[in-house]
């Protein structure tokens, strides 16, 4: 589904990115996890097309997206739902207007069929009844599930979820957690997690990535890391 070859990214110099090598397999959750600032949500962005690397490949469904130009990469966006770290909720929308969006923007649906596809999926947030809220009258975590909501509304077969539990105090880290894995789950999509939160990462992925000073460490399963012997792993999991 998707595959990283050979990525590095620097700023002004700075090496972020090292020679990432890295796969998200179909219908997958795969949560990238590190430290802050080791280049997490930069790679993130470098898969989804937002940034470009400096060296290396990325393909999604076999095309090699660091080569597509401006129009193709809008094409192959549509088909990925992003979760963004702070919810980016458009302030002068409401709910509906903010989970709509999408619809209106990418597809011909008509006013009903849209309303009543943002009803089934505020409903999954279990939303109910805050359709005519603004972003401003929301909780942390009632933003976040809006944001997903949006992320979700064109049934993406891609999801990428950057730093979802950040702000959030555990009840809400592990509602939100929950959330990702039963709609990744309900759709068939491959879903790639940032995560500083080693205890919800563990919960919901399938696999984990542990980067470190931007280079991939350690790639498995939570019981792969747990059993690790290297020591950065163990210290940064125990």
């Amino acid at each position: 589904m998707i595959k990283i070859s050979g990525v590095s990214k620097s700023f002004n110099g700075q090496v972020v990115l090292a020679d990432i090598n890295l796969e998200v397999k179909e219908n997958e959750i795969l949560v990238i996890l590190g430290e802050s600032g080791t280049g997490k949500s930069v790679l993130l962005k470098n898969m989804m097309g937002l940034l470009m690397p400096d060296e290396g490949s990325i393909f999604i469904d076999s095309q090699d997206i660091t080569k597509l130009s401006e129009r193709m990469l809008l094409k192959i966006r549509k088909g990925i739902g992003y979760l963004f770290q702070e919810g980016a909720l458009y302030d002068f929308m409401n709910v509906f207007e903010n989970v709509a969006f999408p619809l209106k923007e990418h597809t011909d649906l008509k006013q009903k069929e849209i309303l009543d596809k943002v009803q089934a999926v505020l409903k999954e947030m279990d939303l109910e009844g805050i359709e005519r809220k603004f972003p401003s009258e929301l909780s942390g975590g009632m933003k976040k599930r809006v944001a997903l909501a949006r992320a979700i509304i064109l049934d993406s077969k891609i999801l990428f979820c950057d730093e979802p539990t950040s702000g959030l105090d555990p009840i809400r880290s592990r509602d939100i957690s929950d959330l990702i894995k039963n709609v990744s789950k309900r759709m068939g999509c491959s879903t790639v997690v940032t995560s500083h939160d080693i205890k919800n990462a563990f919960r919901i992925a399938d696999r984990v990535a542990l980067i470190h000073k931007g280079t991939i460490i350690a790639v498995g399963t939570p019981s792969d890391l747990e059993s690790s012997e290297d020591k950065f792993v163990r210290e940064f999991i125990l």
